[in-house]
């Protein structure tokens, strides 16, 4: 405990200083000051062991120096009268901005476990607003009983400053406290005292319904930004605190509270506002793009403001005359005959004729998937894997026989992952889409959610709670999910989320725990340089072009929506048994590749056979398009079978660019560009708000971890001893586990195949006699004059722009080759160090016709890790080369390999340095002694390259490291 006080301290006055610390006991009052924290920490202890307090709280603000005489260094029990305690004239200045979140309940209690959790949520929404408008990350604590958020400040202690204060509590209080809790505006004043954290809150009895439970710090950032005084103004200023001026007009003024009720804007609550009442709407009247922010104020004069509190509403400007004309003139009608308006209401009209017709026209001659990403890529730049996903999410609510496929989205913070969430959402009917910040019950109360709705979850740490129901969801795709709770009278209601939603989760860091992320297609935003340069070209033309996205384009794009979504319908796969999958580890992951064959299939159904029962059939041209995607998301483009976020997967790669067994935090740090808070969690994960996030070292298997103890010389002759973690790195174990997924289909004894990896059925291609093209200018691979070691072996992952530039009309079968002339030093034998830009002949969508004499098929790739080496050599042939004697078998048996073809798959890739640049991949640790770097001169080379003809310091190589990251994109 004492621990956790020196934390807390440290934490709240980092500059030093003299605190004082109060504590409230059974009608007495007990205080000290304190500069020394160790006596101050000790003191603590000793009060919070006393069952009679009931609370133990410190001031928050710089103190006047001069108190500390008033009791030095220690806790004077039972103040009389005239012993006082730190007054507001006593603060010297503002350094914290307090916000105090507390759930509403019954005083002189402790919360229960349900209101303490909704003061936890608030904080959290709080927290991401105030972050929407320019805030530091602020410290999130657990108050006992509420949460508390502590942003740091630089304030004068003058009325201005108090006013500002008192203005934004004032703005938080009315915009975030509803029936559930409350933002406490008592804080504002300069001597105010807070719960220290570490202390037990003890209010009313211990029971189990309403615990006592200890104050803690649940977050606080590594470095705590200080808030520029513009932002606290601007908070402070979101809300009148005046009322407008009322315009004269003849007759009674407008009721706000009826005018909202008979235009059917929902209010979510109400409560006093300076003399008159807030109403907090529902849903935001004046954006699609978010839900909460929303309000209106009627004042004691009858004047009425409304706004939201997003930025990108106004940010609190009044729109009122707005809101009034929008619903008003939406109502206004020519009167109708009484008979008229008896009669039934006739149902909606479809979809413009305009845009279903040419919607229809592409379902049935075009691809609607290219038009789906085309259209898509007219307002987002690039992430073209990531939006096939989404498509590809969004059709799997029309499949019958499938289990959903939802998408989880990593990368960097502000790198385009929102962007292109929304983006695609907007190519989708309004009635299908839910955003903004929800609760793990709201989704149960929510009447507006319609089957097939697609739920984005934007940068929010998922509770406990919230993750459970996404299980449920996911595991019971295709019903809906039932909770039953009891109503105020007691009586059984029961609530249901509806069937065939799919949840969108873009985050940064892990979305929760293994069981999520294993129903998730993980997918990584690009966020390399090359991209960040895209993205800004594509701005500067659309700001000049004046517009993004063509209207009739998106409105064609929800009319293919609208009749995909008309009919669920099931989808055969007729060569289900002929595909083979190079990994099925995660025992998932193949139904998710199922899934991706069956709902290409569904987008392309008007292009479909059906069979006696109305399902659609679906073609080896699904499959291809399908492996495609399945190979990208399994390495270079996501984590489906490692479930690496984008940052943990540039570590890794960092990790073995670099070329050491062992490493530290600290080298790692340097080498990645980090905090080494970010570095550290990246390598041993972390818990937020009780929910455990795993790592690298948990992930991973190829790094693990030993503690050591390093000695030291120190100045003066002084040996200093300190604990040190130690990573180990495995490369050969990471490039096993890493080497990704690959698939393809077998031969078909039944069907005449010829052992391509993709057939195409109902295809242009030309009819294969006898083993040989009917062009007669290639050779069977079959044929034994051709050296079968020469194939290249291409991994999915390694996907090229070419794969992603598809055309209309376009059959959609995916082919595809490379050379065998060229060198094997570039295939899938260098373990992953194959250049994606390579002059690979690739061919989609292609006829036979086109494919020249050296062009081979693609097989799949080699993992030495699968293969187990025989005691004896056996004259068996090796199924990669046709060669005899092997020496190894595949793990199952079945499959032999030959001594060259294991060695050539075990080689790294060669790679030559730029000329004139250093390549901090060819530099390798030495332990002998090398002199001084060459590009520093000062610093002790510990790398040297062969290559290069240089050795390089810890210090130069790090930079190395990192200006090879810049250039790369890795983050």
């Amino acid at each position: 405990m004492s621990e956790e006080i020196r934390r807390a301290v440290g934490l709240l006055a980092p500059d030093g200083g003299v605190i004082e610390v109060r504590a409230l006991a059974d009608g007495a009052t007990h205080s000290g000051y304190f500069d020394d924290y160790e006596r101050l920490a000790r003191a603590v202890e000793a009060l919070d062991a006393d069952p009679s307090v009931a609370g133990i709280y410190v001031t928050l603000n710089d103190v006047n120096p001069a108190l500390l005489a008033r009791r030095a260094n220690r806790i004077k029990m039972r103040l009389s009268r005239k012993d006082a305690t730190t007054a507001d004239a006593d603060i010297l200045r503002r350094r914290w901005l307090p916000v105090d979140i507390d759930p509403v309940r019954p005083s002189g209690v402790s919360s229960t476990d349900e209101e303490h959790k909704a003061a936890l949520n608030a904080a959290e929404r709080i927290a991401a607003y105030l972050a929407e408008q320019g805030f530091p990350a602020p410290i999130r604590a657990d108050s006992g009983n509420g949460a508390h958020l502590l942003y740091r400040i630089d304030l004068e202690n003058d009325e201005a400053a108090t006013a500002l204060v008192k203005g934004c509590l004032a703005t938080l209080d009315a915009l975030f406290s509803n029936e559930a809790v409350t933002v406490d505006t008592a804080n504002h004043n300069a001597a105010r005292i807070w719960k220290l954290y570490g202390t037990c809150s003890r209010k009313g009895d211990n029971t189990p319904e309403r615990p006592h439970r200890r104050a803690r710090i649940l977050n606080a950032p590594e470095e705590i930004g200080v808030v520029p005084a513009e932002r606290l103004r601007h908070l402070a200023g979101l809300l009148p605190r005046e009322d407008p001026l009322q315009p004269k007009k003849k007759g009674p003024g407008i009721d706000l509270a009826a005018w909202l009720l008979d235009h059917g804007i929902a209010v979510r609550s109400t409560k006093p506002y300076q003399g008159g009442t807030l109403f907090t709407l529902e849903s935001c009247p004046f954006s699609a793009a978010h839900k909460d922010g929303a309000f209106a104020i009627q004042f004691a004069n009858g004047a009425v403001f409304a706004g939201c509190h997003h930025a990108t509403c106004g940010g609190g400007a009044q729109r009122w005359p707005e809101l009034r004309e929008r619903y008003e003139r939406r109502q206004k009608r020519t009167p109708k005959p009484k008979e008229e308006e008896e009669a039934p209401t006739p149902p909606p009209t479809p979809p413009d004729d305009e845009h279903r017709e040419r919607a229809l026209e592409i379902l049935k001659n075009g691809d609607p998937l290219t038009f789906l990403l085309d259209t898509f890529n007219q307002s987002h730049v690039g992430d073209r894997l990531v939006a096939e996903c989404l498509v590809m999410s969004l059709a799997s609510q029309s499949v019958e026989n499938t289990n959903g496929l939802h998408v989880a989205v990593s990368g960097n913070s502000g790198k385009g992952k929102t962007h292109a969430c929304t983006t695609m959402q907007n190519l989708i009917p309004a009635a299908y889409k839910l955003k903004g910040t929800v609760s793990d019950k709201a989704l149960y109360y929510d009447d507006d959610l319609r089957p097939g709705t697609v739920l984005l979850f934007d940068d929010v740490s998922l509770s406990i709670d919230l993750q459970e129901v996404l299980k449920s969801a996911t595991a019971n795709f295709r019903e809906p999910i039932e909770h039953r709770t009891l109503t105020t009278e007691r009586k059984l209601r029961v609530c249901t989320i509806p069937e065939r939603c799919v949840w969108w989760l873009a985050k940064v860091e892990d979305l929760g725990d293994d069981q999520v992320m294993n129903r998730m297609l993980t997918v990584w935003i690009d966020d390399t340089v090359e991209q960040d340069k895209r993205v800004f070209e594509h701005m500067k033309k659309a700001e000049a072009a004046g517009r993004t996205t063509a209207t009739d384009d998106i409105l064609t794009c929800r009319a293919i929506w609208e009749i995909i979504k008309a009919d669920v319908l099931s989808v055969w796969v007729p060569f289900a048994r002929r595909i083979q999958s190079s990994t099925t580890q995660n025992r998932r992951n193949p139904g998710m590749l199922f899934d991706l064959i069956k709902c290409h299939a569904r987008l392309f159904f008007l292009q479909r056979d059906r069979d006696g029962d109305g399902a659609v059939i679906a073609r080896p041209e699904d499959f291809a398009a399908a492996a495609i995607l399945y190979g990208a998301i399994n390495g270079e483009a996501g984590g489906q079978e490692t479930k690496l976020t984008k940052n943990e997967a540039a570590a890794l790669a960092t990790v073995e660019s670099m070329g050491v067994e062992v490493f530290t935090v600290r080298q790692l740090q340097g080498a990645l560009g980090l905090s080494y808070y970010q570095t550290r969690r990246l390598l041993n994960g972390y818990v937020s708000r009780g929910t455990p996030y795993s790592g690298l070292l948990e992930k991973c298997p190829a790094i693990s971890l030993y503690d050591a103890t390093v000695t030291e010389g120190g100045d003066y002759g002084v040996t200093v001893r300190r604990r040190e973690q130690y990573f180990t790195f495995d490369r050969e174990v990471y490039r096993a586990w890493s080497n990704g997924a690959s698939v393809w289909l077998d031969d078909d004894p039944d069907d005449g195949s010829d052992g391509s990896m993709f057939q195409q059925n109902g295809s242009n291609c030309c009819q294969q006699e006898n083993g040989r093209s009917e062009g007669g200018s290639g050779k069977d691979v079959q044929d034994p004059d051709i050296d079968r070691s020469m194939y290249v072996y291409v991994q999915h992952n390694m996907r090229t722009e070419s794969m992603d530039s598809r055309t209309s009309g376009d059959s959609r079968g995916a082919c595809v080759f490379r050379t065998a002339a060229q060198d094997l030093e570039n295939s899938e034998h260098n373990a992953g160090k194959m250049d994606p830009a390579s002059n690979a002949a690739t061919l989609i969508g292609s006829s036979c016709c086109q494919r020249a004499a050296t062009v081979l098929p693609v097989l799949p790739p080699i993992n030495p890790a699968d293969y187990i080496p025989l005691p004896v050599a056996k004259n068996e042939p090796c199924h990669i080369c046709g060669r005899r004697p092997t020496s190894s078998v595949k793990r199952g048996g079945g499959a032999y390999l030959c001594y060259e073809c294991l060695k050539k798959a075990k080689q790294p890739g060669k790679v030559q340095p730029l000329p004139g640049v250093l390549d901090h991949r060819t530099f390798s640790r030495t332990k002998v002694e090398l002199g001084r770097c060459d590009v520093c001169g000062t610093g002790k080379a510990v790398y040297r390259s062969r290559e290069a003809q240089a050795k390089v310091c810890d210090q130069c190589y790090a930079r190395l490291v990192r200006e090879w990251n810049g250039r790369e994109g890795v983050r």
